[in-house]
């Protein structure tokens, strides 16, 4: 029987609760140590998990630790390129949330370590997980739609002024753009259902109402974020971070490498929150309605018509357990699989780098008059590791 996989989190709080589903002590996995640069998180680590565990406030201490095999890395984007490769330096296999980096070289960095490492290399991006999404593949793979030729997506964030503009999220320097922190989903997503990636975006975007408030923290207090209903409307936010000069609102067109055309629309302000994706081929198109299960259904037309709201057939996605849908139980779950078994896998280091780039050079075309910009593309040896590493 194979020895237990013992694993750390590195970014215990926040976004490190996910890495919770992947503590099966008897079947085959086991949190055993955390860092986090604050001690609320490590104090509930160690309640959770018991006194025993490995908590340390200094992220390389925890790599040092030769029977730590594998680690979630879910600190905030910018630190992740750093956390990421000394990882794979160290010998671990590495959960990476998403963004995977916010530069171009940083994500190209990262592969490298993976691949000069021998190490497996997971990213998070768990909505290729999530039920509405893979209904909405199956039926594009099974030629529901004919040959792909279109697709985009349409995302309302309601709640931008609240996640995104409070804290480190407003800063290019810590994020790039949002386009990264929260599109970088949207374009995986597009780019796996159309079966290619972005070689060249243009954009178009601005600061365009979260500029307008003046209320700001200072920079010595800490940020207060709430997600109640009753911060609306945008305009009358408080409390927003020292320093915002990222776009609250981006538009960015894709050439993608298969002769796919794709768009992307996200809005930091809009009332209400749902992601919409439309996929169009030469025999029909495809298109969510919601993104929460028992909330959302899959509609598809693939017969000539005049207006049809309700579509030709439709396809109820059913209430999962688990949070994201249930997409976090699933991807933890194929992550501890994949270190401990090896395998395919649904995610896509090489994909995610390529999300990655897209939203960096979508977000040079905004700042730079709109204009194209060409994606370097991954370098082909590092690829190849990724193809023959499961």
């Amino acid at each position: 029987m194979t020895k237990e996989l013992l694993i750390g989190v590195i970014g215990a709080g926040g976004r490190g609760a996910l890495a919770h589903a992947a503590h099966i002590p008897g079947e085959g996995a086991r949190l055993a140590a955390a860092a986090d640069a604050a001690d609320e998180p490590l104090a509930r680590f160690r309640e959770k998990f018991g006194p025993d565990v490995f908590t340390t406030k200094n992220y390389r201490e925890l790599l040092a630790r030769p029977e730590i095999g594998a680690v979630f890395v879910t600190a905030p984007d910018f630190l992740h390129e750093e956390m990421a490769v000394a990882a794979l330096r160290a010998g671990k296999h590495v959960y990476l949330e998403k963004p995977m980096a916010i530069t171009i070289e940083g994500c190209d960095r990262i592969l490298r370590a993976a691949a000069e490492n021998g190490r497996k290399l997971y990213l998070g991006h768990n909505m290729r997980h999530m039920t509405f999404v893979l209904k909405m593949k199956e039926l594009i793979d099974a030629g529901r739609i004919g040959e792909v030729k279109a697709g985009w997506c349409r995302h309302f964030v309601s709640y931008g002024g609240d996640a995104y503009f409070k804290d480190w999220h407003a800063e290019r320097a810590n994020c790039t753009s949002l386009l990264l922190q929260k599109g970088a989903h949207d374009i995986d997503v597009l780019h796996w259902l159309c079966g290619g990636c972005s070689r060249r975006v243009s954009a178009f975007g601005g600061l365009t109402v979260y500029g307008r408030v003046t209320d700001h923290r200072a920079p010595s207090e800490p940020p207060k974020i709430s997600w109640g209903f009753e911060n609306w409307p945008p305009l009358s936010q408080k409390g927003l971070n020292p320093v915002v000069d990222i776009e609250d609102i981006n538009m960015m067109l894709m050439e993608l490498d298969n002769g796919v055309f794709a768009s992307y629309q996200q809005c930091h302000y809009t009332p209400d929150a749902w992601r919409n994706y439309t996929i169009i081929g030469t025999e029909g198109r495809v298109e969510n309605f919601g993104d929460s299960p028992g909330e959302c259904v899959v509609r598809l037309w693939n017969r000539r018509a005049g207006y049809k709201p309700e579509g030709d057939e439709q396809y109820p996605i059913p209430v999962m357990s688990g949070s994201h849908g249930g997409s976090d139980l699933s991807i933890v779950a194929e992550f501890v699989r994949y270190v401990r078994e090896g395998g395919r896998v649904s995610t896509s280091p090489v994909a995610a780098r390529n999300s990655v780039a897209a939203g960096c050079c979508a977000a040079r075309s905004v700042r730079n008059g709109n204009v194209p910009v060409d994606i370097p593309p991954v370098d082909p040896g590092i690829a190849a590791y990724f193809d023959h590493c499961g």
